[in-house]
């Protein structure tokens, strides 16, 4: 995967504020937007884990 563009919690642009809080929930939530293209992403949270899917990038897993 290239170097993410897009914060994964809030979906704002890295480059753009302090996105330290975000970094912190992602060690506990799934990322709720793709970091590579800023779409909203389906999420599934199971007891043993989680997977995001992105229509562009495909799936992440926890």
């Amino acid at each position: 995967m290239s170097d993410p563009t897009y914060c994964g919690l809030c979906g704002e642009p890295l480059a753009e504020g302090d996105h330290a809080a975000c970094r912190r929930l992602l060690a506990m939530e799934p990322p709720r937007f793709c970091a590579r293209c800023r779409r909203r992403m389906k999420v599934q949270v199971v007891p043993r884990g989680w997977s995001a899917e992105c229509v562009e990038h495909g799936v992440l897993t926890s």
